[in-house]
């Protein structure tokens, strides 16, 4: 097995960042993201290895060359690098501190979860694109787990009609009403648990595909990766309603019976740190998840940006501006989201009139802000430090 090539920097300034869902949308943003801030922020010795999922070899390696192509444009023109490093910048050296791996997984698969899990653990990981090959990955400093479907078919005109009449365009853009609901698909069995479904005595409960896609999927690879989650200390995951329930309340008195054995381990029964879960969502941005037609899509999109232009806080439209609030949890020092006790917050990306962002406290109905109920229109003034600068929050979470 050859030596990577961050083999030579100390393990302190080695970061490994896990991110699923990124070959479009809040994933490629984010993956951009966190390579600028990266960058930006950690010592001019530190190497970033970042290994976004995909489902599919083909999708994986155009990933990679996307990412690639970003870090490569970051490295040329960015006038922060350049000042940090001196005169004799050279932009092959920012470069050669970013290494991009991949592997595969359909979290409507359970074999493929599972699968990945194992050879994130106890296998080696790869680069599609022939860079780098069958090396070890020793510990995930940060897991983002942001894939996800929609699972909508479209609008229903009528409901957008009375929604945008009855409170306006801002909320009608934030918490819309109007998206119709494909009906709902539920997992063939042996696509989940193969030909061992067929010998059981207990037929298992049916899943449906948003459900494992968005939660069961993700739920379950962070209880397979502890092992390497278990050596680190964050683990950021994207906003779902059950989500949010399992990550806000999995430390409470009355909860902690039922969580404590999600994580526990035979592999790591002698590493007793929990990986520290954090929420966050990337505010409304236009991705392809939700189906419409091209022209739609411009109308959609444009209404975001008057939506912004009126007031909402909660609309920072391009998915690489959403990518704030999960890059800032993932590069943030740990003593600072200590002391804003981040654990019991949602953190949502905003953004001001503008198009500046910033990661912004969230309301969770039925756990308000940092699990106390207060009045949603209260103005929670909490300076944050790191990469993007903000102040707290008003208002629910948006609906993506």
């Amino acid at each position: 097995m050859a030596s990577p090539p961050w083999a030579g920097a100390a393990s302190h300034e080695q970061f490994f960042v896990l991110l699923t869902g990124a070959n479009s949308g809040v994933g490629l943003g984010t993956g951009q993201r966190i390579i600028d801030e990266f960058l930006a922020s950690r010592s001019l010795s530190s190497h970033l290895i970042l290994i976004p999922t995909t489902r599919s070899v083909s999708k994986s390696r155009d990933t990679i060359l996307s990412l690639r192509a970003h870090l490569k444009k970051t490295a040329k023109t960015s006038q922060q690098l350049r000042s940090r490093a001196g005169h004799d910048y050279d932009p092959q050296t920012a470069i050669s501190r970013v290494h991009i791996l991949s592997i595969q997984v359909d979290l409507c698969d359970l074999r493929s979860i599972y699968g990945a899990a194992k050879q994130l653990v106890h296998g080696t990981v790869s680069d599609p694109t022939g860079l780098v090959k069958d090396v070890k990955i020793p510990r995930l400093d940060v897991a983002l787990f942001n894939a996800g479907i929609g699972g909508w078919s479209g609008l229903d005109w009528i409901l957008f009609a009375k929604q945008f009449l009855q409170v306006g365009l801002v909320q009608c853009c934030t918490f819309p009403v109007f998206k119709k609901a494909l009906p709902a698909a539920t997992l063939d069995q042996k696509k989940l648990l193969g030909d061992s479904a067929a010998n059981l005595k207990t037929p298992p409960p049916e899943l449906a595909e948003v459900f494992c896609a968005n939660v069961f999927g993700h739920y379950i690879l962070a209880h397979e990766l502890l092992p390497l989650l278990s050596t680190a200390v964050q683990a950021p995951i994207r906003s779902k309603r059950i989500t949010d329930l399992l990550c806000l309340t999995e430390d409470l008195p009355t909860v902690q019976k039922v969580s404590s054995p999600y994580f526990s381990s035979p592999a790591t029964a002698d590493k007793p740190i929990k990986p520290r879960f954090y929420l966050f969502h990337p505010g409304v941005v236009c991705t392809p998840l939700f189906p419409l037609s091209w022209l739609l899509y411009w109308a959609y999109y444009a209404a975001m940006y008057l939506a912004r232009w009126f007031g909402s806080p909660w609309h920072p439209v391009e998915p690489y501006l959403g990518a704030c609030a999960s890059t800032w949890l993932a590069l943030a020092d740990q003593d600072s989201l200590d002391e804003l006790n981040a654990e019991r917050v949602k953190w949502g990306t905003c953004a001001t009139r503008s198009g500046r962002v910033m990661p912004k406290k969230a309301e969770v109905d039925g756990w308000g802000w940092e699990g106390v109920i207060e009045n949603a229109r209260r103005l929670n003034a909490t300076l944050l430090p790191g990469p993007c600068t903000s102040f707290g929050a008003v208002g629910g979470t948006p609906r993506t």
